[in-house]
């Protein structure tokens, strides 16, 4: 059962699932179906093994990853009608 859960996420570093799954659907599918499993901006990118892991490539920055965050919301919004609500905890780096 462990190894068939690990064969399905990325080995690449990530926070694990980045959005909560809405009723009667996946995240995950929804990011597939959007055309961004894999989508990629500068070293983040959602995985191309499971498209609800956002995860870095290396080097990836906070700001790699929120301009994925909000295209896929919007994507999915638009496409689908539904919006995604984060799992992940966004912390605000701009306070000391």
């Amino acid at each position: 059962m462990f190894k068939k859960l690990r064969d399905n996420q990325p080995k690449e570093p990530s926070a694990g699932s980045c959005f909560k799954n809405p009723p009667n659907t996946y995240a995950g599918k929804l990011l597939d179906d959007a055309g961004l499993k894999g989508f990629q901006v500068g070293n983040m990118a959602f995985s191309k093994t499971h498209a609800n892991f956002l995860v870095n490539l290396g080097g990836g920055t906070y700001e790699e990853a929120i301009t994925l965050i909000e295209y896929a919301q919007k994507k999915v919004l638009e496409d689908f009608g539904i919006h995604l609500e984060l799992e992940i905890q966004i912390l605000d780096t701009t306070r000391a």
